[in-house]
């Protein structure tokens, strides 16, 4: 009778508990799902290991090279997939996330560049402010008109203080966002924006010299950027040699993106996934 009582008890007090432990699980899970991306950017970061992304545009991609550019990524061990434009005029971006997803685990990382620029089928979204420029739509107006849709989406959102580096060339990033890139050869000023977009609490830097560029970003710029950050630090831009992005790497840089060099010859993703991964894994 007293082990009836006593197994009673117990049952109640499983009961009673049960909601706040299921909770518990969904809140852990939930954390764990939101904090996914970055947490694997922070963990590679502390580890000194190098990552490589493949930037896709959905505007220049089909079904059949796309499918082409996945297995080679696959392949090649390509660490992320940033899927997006400056324009996106096509209606391609859903279809073309959805066919990643269903064709590897590669996770998804899009790379937006105008508010309607969201696929709830991602992984995570750069959710990118423009502090190299003086424009202030770019730093806060187009977050206002995107949040709505960004906090509906479910996707991990990572703030990233985007900084456009003169290139050489005129990009769609400076036409469109009306603000001009930090000049080439000013390290600190270059510095001072990573280090105020870091204290402002953006999670990455991303530093681009933009699509088509006539020079990537210099290694010295690269080196003096990561020696006063603590975040991860991607860099894309005029990268068209595997030997580049190894010297990036080497100089600082944590993700390392193309994707232009690949339009032109998608078998380069081979080579550039093993420049950057061959650099050596401090201990």
């Amino acid at each position: 009778m007293h082990e009836f009582a006593a197994i009673s008890v117990l049952f109640e007090s499983y009961i009673s508990i049960r909601p706040n432990f299921y909770r518990f699980l969904y809140e852990t899970n939930r954390e764990e799902m939101i904090q996914g991306i970055y947490h694997s950017l922070a963990e590679r970061k502390q580890q000194h290991k190098k990552s490589f992304a493949v930037l896709i545009d959905p505007d220049k991609v089909n079904d059949s090279n796309l499918t082409q550019l996945i297995e080679l990524a696959v392949a090649a061990k390509v660490d992320y997939f940033l899927v997006g434009g400056s324009l996106v005029i096509s209606n391609y971006l859903d279809e073309c996330v959805q066919l990643i997803k269903r064709s590897c685990n590669i996770p998804v990382i899009l790379f937006p560049g105008s508010p309607n620029q969201v696929s709830k089928y991602a992984d995570a979204l750069l959710y990118l402010s423009l502090i190299s420029g003086r424009n202030a739509d770019m730093l806060i107006g187009q977050h206002v008109i995107s949040a709505p849709l960004v906090k509906q989406s479910g996707l991990e959102i990572l703030s990233t203080g985007y900084m456009v580096v003169d290139g050489g060339a005129p990009t769609t990033v400076s036409y469109i966002s009306n603000a001009s890139p930090l000049p080439a050869d000013k390290n600190e000023i270059a510095m001072c924006t990573a280090m105020a977009g870091e204290m402002l609490g953006m999670k990455l830097i991303y530093m681009d010299a933009g699509s088509g560029a006539k020079r990537a970003i210099s290694e010295d710029m690269i080196a003096k950027v990561a020696s006063v950050i603590q975040v991860p630090l991607i860099i894309g831009g005029g990268i068209i040699e595997p030997e580049k992005a190894y010297l990036n790497c080497k100089a600082g840089a944590d993700v390392i993106v193309v994707g232009n060099a690949i339009e032109k010859d998608p078998n380069l993703i081979k080579e550039m996934a093993a420049a950057v991964h061959s650099v050596a894994v401090k201990v």
